[in-house]
């Protein structure tokens, strides 16, 4: 029975690779996906048969690489940070399942949560959420809803595509949300390019985040908002668990 493995990349530098992403990578025959994606592995597989495939094209990208498998290969497809977090685990386990004679294996990787998380100090350290502001597959107002109880329930989060051109006034409105249940000073941060040629990150207040000063946040960048407990610590954003610090040594 041939395979195709949904694997996490991590950010995309080979360092955050996973030696089970790895190994899937190693024993395939073809590598399939985003063409973003497959870009960041084509040197390190060379001689690998490449297949890529733009934006909105998912669903073809999954067919493609199911029906490689019938035809008796072993199919990688590739996702940014991990398979099964805005990945394509569960797109690929749909379109396989009247497929009997495949097996579909996910392979996890480091969102960007936590390799993000890890620039900033450990913003995420108690109970979060993850929320994309993308409604290209989920109606803003749901995005609005998950957004307002998440604030509501005081969860540190991580927001996932926070502005792109079409939806420049997202995360403002995100934030505007936000304020309706966290206090102006409360501590937020981004990163951009996490693991990448060109990474940079601030940290910064929720309403200076609000306020839009931070022209440089995109689709490839990942926002922190901190809960009631989340402070700035230097240059690291820090949010306790709620340890006894008398018990110090």
């Amino acid at each position: 029975m041939n395979t195709v493995y949904a694997v996490g990349l991590g950010p995309g530098s080979e360092e955050y690779m996973t030696r089970q992403a790895w190994q899937a990578l190693d024993k395939c025959d073809i590598i399939c996906g985003y063409t973003v994606y497959v870009d960041l592995v084509r040197d390190i597989f060379p001689d690998k048969e490449m297949f890529s495939t733009p934006m909105m094209k998912e669903i073809d990208r999954c067919r493609w690489a199911i029906e490689k498998a019938e035809e008796g290969f072993n199919v990688a497809m590739v996702c940014s940070g991990d398979s099964g977090v805005y990945g394509m685990a569960t797109l690929l386990l749909e379109i396989a399942e009247n497929h009997e004679n495949i097996e579909i294996e996910v392979v996890p990787g480091v969102t960007a949560a936590l390799s993000g998380g890890a620039v900033l100090g450990a913003p995420i350290s108690h109970d979060f959420c993850v929320i994309s502001l993308s409604d290209l597959l989920t109606p803003w107002e749901l995005i609005e809803k998950r957004l307002d109880c998440a604030g509501q329930g005081d969860f540190a989060m991580a927001i996932y595509n926070p502005r792109s051109k079409k939806r420049e006034d997202y995360l403002k409105k995100a934030c505007e949300i936000l304020l309706k249940s966290r206090t102006p000073e409360t501590i937020c941060g981004w990163v951009k390019n996490i693991g990448r040629e060109g990474q940079i990150y601030e940290i910064m207040t929720l309403r200076e985040l609000a306020d839009e000063k931070y022209k440089d946040v995109d689709m490839f960048t990942t926002v922190f908002i901190g809960n009631s407990a989340t402070r700035r610590s230097g240059n690291r954003m820090l949010t306790p668990r709620g340890y006894d610090r008398k018990c110090e040594l």
